[in-house]
This record gives C-alpha cells, sequence and structure tokens, in this order.
C-alpha cells in the first residue's frame, strides 16, 4: 500500500539590515566572538529594546511578493525557554499577529502548476551559538548573532515531496534576494530551513510529525526530507509509531538523529512583550512600498524575450540573481546588442565568476567596461577570440578595452592584402588537406581559417578569411 508525504517547511531569512533588531549593535558577519553583542543582546538588567524601523519595510516588500496580507496592528510576544546562547530567558517573536500572513506561492510539478499556502511570515530576533570543540571538552558561547532580525516564514502543510520543497525554496531564495530582504547567503546562515515531515495512508488523518532542523542546503534538504521520509515509513509498516521530536541530519552519514522532544506553543509561555508596543502600518506606508517596487524576475524575463528576443533559457539564467539582471540592463544602456551582451555575460563573465567562486558584484570590470569590449568586437577592432584576451587583461588591470588593445597592438587586420599572403602561405603548406577539401570534405575549411589565425596572431578577420579560403580553394 502507498504512503501520502506531508511537508510544511519553516524558512527563516536573516534581514539585510546593518544592525539588531531591538539595538543598534551590527549584524556584520565573520567577527571575533561576542565584538558585536551590545548591552541589549547580553540582556543587562534594565536595558529597553528598540525597534529597528527598516524590518518594517522589508516584511511588506515579502507580503506584496507572496501575494499575502500585511497586519495593520502587529505586535510582539515572548516566547520563553531555556538556552545557554538565549541570554533573556526568551525570545522576542510574534505569535497572535504576524506581521505578514495568508500567503501564496505557486511552484512547478511534474503534474503542473501548485498552490504552496503560506500561513504566516513574523519578525524575531535570533540567537547567539554555541560553539563546540574549539577549546577541547567546552563549549564557548558566542552573541554576536544574538537580537539579529529575522523573517520566519511557514508554509501549510502542502508539499508532498522533496522535489516540491526545493523548487518552493528556490522560488523563495530568489525573492528575498531580489527584494534585498536578504542576501541569502546559506552557508552564513541568512536562509536556513527547518522542515516538518510526516507520511500518512492516503486519504488518511495526518502523521505524527517530526522536524528537521536548521539546514541551510538545498542539497542537504532534500536528502534530509528524503531520508526521514524512508525512516518513518520502515518504522510504520514494521509495526511502530512515530515519536513528535526535533531531528537533526547528519550529512556525513546522511542520516537524521534525534535531537530533543518537540515542543507546542504551549510549553514557551508565550505572552505580549510589555516593553514593545503595538505596531501600527498604515496603508500609506504599504502603498509607498509598492510604488517602489522592482520588476519581478518572471515579469523581467517576459521583457528580456519580448523586447530583446532572448532565448527562454538565457533570459531565465539572467533573471535567477539581481545582480546579474541589474548588469545586464546597466550594459544595455550602452547600446550593445543584446544577445552580444548575453552570450558574454552567460559565457567568459559567468566562467570567471565561477572559477573565483565570487558574484556579479565582485567583478573587477564594470558594465561599461564591458560595453567598451563589446563594442570594438561589434566594429571588427577586435575578433571574438582576441576579445578573450583583451577581457583576461581588463581584469588583471584594472583598465578599458581601448586601453589594452592599443597597449598590446591588437586591432584586428582587415586589409584584404594582408589575409589574402596569409591564406596563400597556409594552403601552399597544406596541399594533403587541400585535396580532402576538393574531395567533398568541407568540413576540413575550419582547419585552414584555424592556421590562418593562428599565423595572423588571432588578428585576421575570421570573415574575411572565409571568403577567401572558399574562394581560392573552389
Amino acid at each position: 500500500m502507498s504512503w501520502e508525504i506531508v511537508i510544511g517547511l519553516e524558512v527563516h531569512t536573516q534581514l539585510t539590515t546593518k544592525t539588531k533588531l531591538f539595538s543598534g549593535t551590527s549584524t556584520l558577519y565573520g567577527q571575533p566572538p561576542n565584538t558585536q553583542a551590545g548591552i541589549f543582546d547580553i540582556a543587562l538588567p534594565g536595558v529597553l529594546p528598540l525597534l529597528n524601523d527598516a524590518v518594517i519595510d522589508k516584511a511588506i516588500r515579502l507580503a506584496i511578493a507572496t501575494n499575502a496580507n500585511v497586519e495593520r496592528r502587529t505586535i510582539f510576544e515572548r516566547k520563553h525557554y531555556f538556552y545557554p546562547d538565549l541570554p533573556k530567558g526568551y525570545q522576542t517573536s510574534q505569535l497572535d499577529a504576524p506581521i505578514v500572513y495568508d500567503g501564496h506561492l505557486m511552484i512547478e510539478t511534474e503534474n503542473g502548476p501548485k498552490k504552496i499556502r503560506i500561513n504566516r511570515a513574523h519578525l524575531e530576533e535570533d540567537a547567539g551559538s554555541s560553539r563546540h570543540g574549539e577549546v577541547p571538552g567546552m563549549t564557548g558561547i558566542d552573541l554576536n548573532r544574538a537580537g539579529t532580525p529575522l523573517l520566519e516564514i511557514v508554509t501549510e502543510p502542502d508539499i508532498s515531496s522533496a522535489e516540491e520543497a526545493i523548487s518552493y525554496l528556490r522560488q523563495l531564495h530568489q525573492i528575498v534576494t531580489w527584494l534585498d530582504i536578504s542576501d541569502g547567503n546559506m552557508q552564513e546562515g541568512s536562509f536556513r530551513c527547518d522542515a516538518n515531515v510526516s507520511v500518512r495512508r492516503p486519504g488518511g488523518p495526518l502523521g505524527t510529525r517530526t522536524e528537521l532542523k536548521n539546514i541551510n542546503s538545498f542539497r542537504f534538504i532534500e536528502q534530509a526530507i528524503n531520508y526521514e521520509v524512508a525512516r518513518q515509513i520502515k518504522i510504520l509498516e514494521s509495526g511502530g509509531s512515530i515519536v513528535q521530536e526535533t531531528r537533526l541530519y547528519d550529512p556525513d552519514k546522511n542520516e537524521t538523529r534525534s535531537m530533543r522532544a518537540k515542543e507546542e506553543a504551549n510549553d514557551y509561555r508565550y505572552f505580549h512583550d510589555p516593553d514593545l508596543l503595538p505596531i501600527i502600518i498604515s496603508e500609506e506606508r504599504i502603498e509607498a512600498v509598492k510604488a517602489n517596487f522592482p520588476l519581478m524576475p518572471e515579469a523581467l524575463k517576459s521583457v528580456l524575450m519580448d523586447k530583446y528576443d532572448l532565448s527562454d533559457y538565457d533570459a531565465g539564467i539572467i533573471v535567477q540573481s539581481r545582480a546579474m539582471s541589474n548588469y545586464f540592463l546597466a550594459l544595455l544602456a550602452f547600446d550593445v546588442d543584446a544577445k552580444s551582451a548575453a552570450n558574454w555575460l552567460l559565457g567568459d563573465v559567468s566562467a570567471y565568476l565561477n572559477e573565483q567562486d565570487i558574484t556579479i558584484d565582485a567583478l573587477p570590470v564594470t558594465a561599461e567596461q564591458l560595453a567598451g569590449l563589446l563594442t570594438r568586437i561589434a566594429d571588427k577592432t577586435i575578433s571574438n577570440s582576441i576579445a578573450k584576451k583583451v577581457f583576461t587583461l581588463m581584469i588583471e588591470r584594472q583598465a578599458t578595452a581601448d586601453a589594452i588593445i592599443e597597449a598590446e597592438g591588437l586591432k584586428q587586420v582587415t586589409d584584404t592584402g594582408a589575409i589574402e599572403a596569409w591564406v596563400d602561405e597556409v594552403i601552399a603548406k597544406n596541399p594533403k588537406q587541400v585535396e580532402q577539401f576538393k574531395s567533398g570534405q568541407t568540413k576540413i575549411l575550419g582547419f585552414f581559417v584555424g592556421q590562418v589565425m593562428k599565423l595572423s596572431q588571432g588578428k585576421a578577420d575570421p570573415a574575411a578569411i572565409n571568403a577567401l579560403i572558399s574562394e581560392k580553394l573552389s
């Protein structure tokens, strides 16, 4: 008999603010332990919270992008639990009136589009972190992260497979990074996922769920869900029962293991935070956010395909990242050919970014400089092959294409007399290949073009080479 998989996701998204949710302490990542823990973050007595107003607009942006509602009167509660990295003894969060509610995203599945409902997205502060093993036999507490603003985005249990979970998460990740809600850096914990997983017989009551905690890789999330589904089915088919608990995923062993019993909301003894007044969000504020809302990826993709005749694949790759799409649009502002710009962006530029493991924001070549290179290809000052060399030198020297072409003497030779001399020399040196061409092996034309390009050190115009070789060999 078959089983039905039921999954709900909780995504903790760290917001791109420079300071924490209720204090002016910096949120800069990677600093020495406890150097970014202010007097509020370490819970000194009598210190009061002051809300970081920037988080409100980020939450509104998420609501717009996820077809959700904005709570006009939202409040904060204290969520009580004991853990060494929670110095206040409670986490400031939202329970009764989350700032965002009743949204959805549409994902593509093998059976067509599917709606994934978003129950809520609420603001809360992050806890600190426990650092194990740096001193043998001891655990250190780092409170740098304590108080960092998060939006916890919670779905309904509408997801039926690990593949659907990843489809939803990738779309959500694209949204939060596109809108500058979060940098989405999974390695740094800016986008991490808890998955609530259960199985049931088709049409039966919901099964007992387990929570897979704090997974920060799409691949690991998929593996963890698949392992947990298989584990639960094996237990149930053996006559056992599932324990409601929180489990950790070990990617090295590809298995989940028990962490603690799963708490319910009443275990946390929520109550309204007496130090924080309700937040009233006006219609004018929501409209102001809408007025500055950017074109979303799918809409921009349609523009790139319709207006600039890009392929579905090329346009799709460009809009995967807001930074990449901004760079591409900046290139077009310099009146370069859109297809050539896309080819370079997805070819040599992306290859360099992957090799250096950086994003396009860190590319040493500005859009204006790359546009200058594309212009010199278009006006036949240099060939495509020489352009690759120029691009490398632009990165190394932080110089313009024109400066490098001039300094290196890389201008393309278009003089037909010079090109004809090179063609004649190559034909004379390769009689065997000439006979092969004349016997019908026309694909060997590429050999001759390559030899002429080599002889000219890449400076000859490839179009002129092709024309002359074809003429002479025919």
